[in-house]
């Protein structure tokens, strides 16, 4: 399927939705972004002794970083839920959060994300291009990981390069194709991004959707 075709898709698939992504896009900000910088300021004594730092805090450091590892599965399940979108489901914020209630679950997407992150970094030794390539050719794997459960980590990252070969070029143009849309964000001090992030990641997942359906059926796991 062209890119266009994928990004119609993706925005038929969003219509009637908007108000729920971007109200969940607004809950991620604040969570992201407003909910560290409370504790840093409480942590700090005030508004006005936060303003006086000269460097962040220790603690403040420690504390983004516990919280960047909490947040991995939420931002996985954000995926999950624009695939839901794409495959005519009805998914709402709180399916979402829901993702903490499976602990088993949400420790494996974290260290998948965590051990996805080393080969990307590993092959970005080498240099920067192999290490693209390679985020690539890992791109699918949380999604695979959803539609498949039973899969170890690895058999994740293994099954997403299959399915990747031959698409790399293909997913790094949907990619680029939305450096317009965010350009035009930059001029609207980023609220844009609310739209336009639900906007792509329901592309991702239309892309993973026409990539997976018409292999499932016949096509076997090979390690």
């Amino acid at each position: 399927m062209r890119i266009s075709e994928l990004k119609r898709n993706a925005l038929q698939s969003l219509g009637g939705k908007w108000g729920v992504t971007v109200s969940l896009m607004l809950l991620l900000f604040l969570i992201n972004i407003i909910l560290p910088l409370i504790v840093e300021v409480i942590g700090s004594g005030g508004f006005s002794q936060w303003l006086m730092q000269d460097e962040t805090p220790i603690w403040s450091d420690i504390f983004s970083l516990v919280l960047t590892i909490a947040l991995i599965p939420l931002t996985i399940s954000t995926t999950w839920f624009y695939l839901n979108l794409v495959r005519e489901g009805n998914p709402d914020i709180p399916e979402v959060f829901a993702i903490y209630k499976e602990g088993k679950t949400s420790f494996k997407l974290i260290g998948a994300s965590i051990l996805q992150g080393i080969f990307i970094f590993l092959w970005s030794l080498l240099l920067i291009i192999p290490g693209i390539i390679k985020g690539i050719a890992y791109s699918q794997l949380f999604f695979l990981l959803k539609d498949h459960p039973e899969y170890t980590v690895l058999e994740g990252i293994t099954e997403s390069k299959k399915r990747m070969k031959g698409l790399k070029w293909k997913y790094f143009l949907m990619h680029l194709s939305f450096i317009g849309w965010g350009i035009l964000c930059m001029f609207t001090l980023g609220i844009g991004l609310l739209w336009l992030i639900p906007y792509a990641g329901t592309t991702m997942a239309a892309f993973y959707n026409e990539l997976i359906v018409p292999q499932d059926d016949d096509q076997q796991l090979e390690v």
